[in-house]
């Protein structure tokens, strides 16, 4: 017996050895950034050098508040539709884009960015006209919490795609991943664009157009990048305890709530809308959890329905 443990040590000995040194020769060639795409607009949001941009420029002001991943970009299929009839602004949440990644990636940090921003655009201050928010996915807690903390200087609040609320099971174990490990998953998986496309195709649905890799890879190597991913994984998805997001039936602003039909990824719909005290959900028929990139015509209407009642 002690002959096979002392074997099997040495085993497991030469396997991590192996896969260490493995792991080493990868990430030395594979390291290095990309800069960032010429001409981005950034203002300071808070404590947060912050990339935007906005589109329009008359009707309702209207915010984007980005998913986890996500960023500016992801909302080139939308704003088109919404700035025929509203001013919309979009912004990177640090930690994503290409704003300045500053912990800590709290759900009251990120809120205090996205009023931050609305200074910096001059709404929902005296005399100065009160924005709609559109939350997606991780977004929606972040639009819900500023709600919360500052709602009189919001004019209606969508959840789309989003419930606001932690991660069931709370954080993942991403502990257990160490150094060298860790940014040799990193750099593999920002590099499979196989996988990257079958992650996006189940999570957008059929009626997405293609993947473009690169504007969804690339903020990624940005200076930082990695390791704001890790910050932010080891704590889990910003969110709101679904105590506090009750606390929206009391606030007198108009919520609504939008989900695909298909997303299992979001949460439930009808439970976050009866939660917020927001009307019966929308859903869109045989969407998924990319809406404003598979429906923008949908996203639109209801946009502009909830801005009808905030007016």
């Amino acid at each position: 017996m002690k002959r096979f443990l002392r074997r099997a040590l040495i085993v497991i000995v030469v396997f991590l050895l192996v896969v260490t040194v493995g792991s080493l020769t990868y990430n030395a060639f594979t390291g290095g950034t990309e800069p960032a795409p010429e001409g981005l607009k950034f203002v300071q949001a808070g404590d947060v050098n912050t990339r935007y941009d906005s589109w329009g420029t008359t009707g309702t002001p209207v915010v984007l508040v980005h998913g986890s991943v996500e960023s500016v970009d992801t909302w080139s299929r939308l704003v088109p539709l919404l700035a025929k009839t509203h001013r919309v602004y979009a912004y990177d949440i640090t930690g994503y884009g290409y704003s300045e990644r500053k912990a800590p990636y709290t759900v009251e940090h990120l809120a205090g960015q996205l009023l931050g921003f609305l200074d910096a655009m001059h709404l929902g201050g005296p005399g100065q006209p009160r924005p709609v928010l559109v939350g997606h996915s991780l977004g929606a807690g972040i639009a819900a919490e500023a709600t919360l903390e500052q709602p009189g200087r919001i004019g209606g609040l969508m959840f789309l795609d989003g419930d606001g609320l932690p991660l069931p099971g709370g954080a993942p174990p991403t502990g257990v991943i160490v150094p060298p490990y860790r940014t040799t998953l990193f750099r593999m998986v920002l590099g499979s664009d196989w996988l990257l496309r079958r992650i996006y195709k189940s999570t957008c649905g059929p009626s997405c157009p293609p993947m473009d890799v690169e504007q969804w890879v690339r903020p990624f190597r940005q200076p930082g990048a990695e390791k704001a991913v890790w910050q932010m994984t080891a704590h889990g998805i910003p969110s709101v305890p679904a105590d506090r997001l009750a606390g929206l039936r009391e606030v007198p602003v108009p919520t609504s709530v939008v989900f695909g039909a298909r997303d299992t990824n979001g949460g439930n719909a009808v439970e976050t809308a009866e939660r917020i005290g927001a009307p019966a959900p929308t859903l869109i028929p045989d969407a998924n959890h990319l809406t404003l990139i598979s429906n923008p015509a949908e996203i639109t209407t209801a946009v502009n329905a909830l801005a009808a009642r905030s007016a």
